[in-house]
């Protein structure tokens, strides 16, 4: 990211990535879409944020991140250690998993993991 350029926005946050980290946090941006159609899109911890629910505080959103060689992608603990067996081929932590940017994003397993936290916070 080029920390000289001021963040102001979602847009601003993706303009600033380069052209490769831009593009997968898009391709991560629709599967949000897709499954919470009116996700709200915010900053957070100055990156992107979408509320799965109506005003969503952080327990209650996925945020994204991009870096120089992979998209990191926030959803929730839960939702990482459910679906730890379908992340063993990428790195990832407590709350996080990371995608590397020269590897196809598997769009399905992102979304599958969308719908599984919005299940878990409209239950």
């Amino acid at each position: 990211m080029d920390n000289s350029a001021k963040i102001n926005s979602v847009e601003d946050y993706f303009h600033s990535q380069p052209e490769k980290v831009k593009n997968t946090l898009l391709q991560i941006r629709q599967c949000i879409f897709k499954v919470v159609p009116d996700a709200e899109e915010l900053l957070n911890y100055n990156i992107p944020a979408y509320a799965l629910i109506k005003n969503g505080k952080r327990e209650q959103q996925i945020m994204m991140a991009g870096y120089k060689n992979h998209v990191g992608l926030y959803p929730h603990p839960t939702t990482i250690e459910k679906f730890d067996e379908e992340l063993k081929d990428y790195k990832k932590g407590k709350g996080y998993v990371q995608f590397p940017i020269n590897k196809p994003l598997p769009e399905e397993l992102i979304i599958k993991m969308i719908e599984y936290r919005l299940n878990l916070l409209t239950k």
